[in-house]
C-alpha cells in the first residue's frame, strides 16, 4: 500500500539542562567577572540535547524516469535500517511537500534538487550532506543547462555565449517550467548575466514568445513540433525517456550553462549528529557493488560524493538571485 508522506512522526522532546556555574569555574563558556568584588553566581547558557531517534523517516523525490519507486525505496530502507540499527520508513512526494515535511518534523531526510535544498535550509535547518553522480552529468556532481534547438535550425554557436544568445533575440523560447533549475533558473540567470534581460518578467523583451511546459518532454516536444525555435532543459533530458533515440538525433546543443549542483541527500538539523554520520555511511553502503543496481534504478545515479552543503549549492544561490528569484 503506498505510503503517505504527511502521516505523523512523534519526536521525543528532551528538556535542557540548567546549572550553576561560579565565577571562578575555569571553563570556556564561563563568564568572566567585569569587577574585583564578588558577585552573585551567573547561569550558564542552556544546552538542549537532541532525543534520540527511534525511527527515521526519508521523502524521496519523485521523477518519470523512475519506475515501480515505492518497491525500490523501500528496499533501500532495509538497507539503512539495517546499517543505523533503527527502522527507516520510506515515502514518496514531490519536492514541495518533502520541504514541508522536513519543516514540519514529518521526515527527516529527503533527496532534493539543489533550489529545493536551499528552501530546506531556510525553513527547516536541512542541510545537502551527499550527491548524486551520474553517467550523463558531465561534471559528476554537477550538469549543464542547455538551449537546444532542431539540427537543421540556422542559429548556430559562436565564439562566446554573448553572440550565441543574441541570436535568440526576437525567437519564440520554451522553458522546462518556471520551477526548473536547468529549464529556467540557469538559464534566466545568464540572460541576466550577459545583460540581455533584466529578470524573469522581462523575459518577453528579448523573446519573440516564451511559453513553459511541465517537464523537459514538453518543452523540447514544442522544438521537434515546430512550436518554438529553441528549448531550455538538462543535458540528459536529450536522452529517453524524455525523448526517444530518434527525437535526440533531431535536436542539438546551441549553448551550454555549466555546473547545475546535482540533487541530494539533505538531512535535517533535528536529527542528533552521531545519527547522522552513521547515516551518511549507510548511504554511502548503496554504492558497493551488492548495491549498486539497486541504488541506480532509483533515479539512474552511480554513486553518492559527500558534499559540503554552501559550496555544493553556492552556484545554485547565485543564480537563483541573479535571476531575480527565491530559493
Amino acid at each position: 500500500m503506498k505510503k503517505v508522506l504527511f502521516s505523523p512522526i512523534n519526536f521525543a522532546v528532551v528538556a535542557g539542562l540548567m546549572s550553576l556555574v561560579g565565577l571562578t569555574a575555569c571553563t570556556e563558556n564561563s563568564q568572566q567577572p567585569t569587577s574585583q568584588t564578588n558577585t552573585a553566581q551567573t547561569p550558564a547558557p542552556t544546552e538542549v540535547a537532541k532525543a534520540p531517534l527511534k525511527e527515521l523517516t526519508i521523502a524521496f523525490a519523485t521523477r518519470r524516469d523512475t519506475k515501480d519507486l515505492q518497491s525500490k525505496v523501500d528496499q533501500v530502507s532495509a538497507i539503512l535500517s539495517k546499517e543505523i540499527g533503527i527502522p527507516v520508513k520510506a515515502v514518496i512526494g514531490d519536492e514541495t511537500a518533502s520541504v514541508e515535511a522536513l519543516k514540519a518534523d514529518r521526515a527527516n531526510v529527503a533527496f532534493l534538487s539543489g533550489r529545493a535544498a536551499l528552501k530546506a535550509d531556510t525553513l527547516a535547518g536541512s542541510k545537502m550532506y551527499l550527491a548524486e553522480v551520474r553517467d550523463d552529468y558531465s561534471g559528476g556532481k554537477t550538469y549543464d543547462s542547455i538551449f537546444v534547438v532542431p539540427e537543421n535550425s540556422p542559429l548556430k554557436t559562436l565564439a562566446d555565449g554573448t553572440q550565441t544568445l543574441e541570436q535568440l533575440r526576437g525567437k519564440r523560447m520554451a522553458f522546462t517550467s518556471r520551477s526548473s533549475g536547468s529549464g529556467f533558473i540557469f538559464p534566466v540567470s545568464e540572460l541576466v548575466g550577459l545583460k540581455f534581460v533584466d529578470g524573469p518578467d522581462r523575459l518577453e523583451q528579448f523573446f519573440g514568445k516564451v511559453t513553459y511546459g511541465d517537464g523537459y518532454s514538453s518543452a523540447l516536444q514544442a522544438v521537434l513540433r515546430d512550436q518554438a525555435d529553441v528549448a531550455a532543459v538538462s543535458e540528459y533530458a536529450l536522452l529517453p525517456p524524455w525523448i526517444t533515440a530518434e527525437e535526440g538525433k533531431k535536436l542539438r546543443v546551441l549553448h551550454a550553462v555549466p555546473n547545475v549542483p546535482a540533487h541530494g541527500i539533505v538531512i535535517d538539523d533535528n536529527v542528533p549528529a552521531d545519527m547522522r554520520e552513521k547515516l551518511i555511511n549507510a548511504f554511502l553502503k548503496l554504492n558497493e557493488p551488492e548495491n549498486s543496481e539497486l541504488f541506480r534504478s532509483l533515479y539512474n545515479s552511480t554513486k553518492l560524493v559527500k558534499v559540503d552543503h554552501e559550496p555544493h549549492l553556492a552556484i545554485m544561490r547565485t543564480a537563483i538571485e541573479r535571476a531575480g528569484l527565491k530559493p
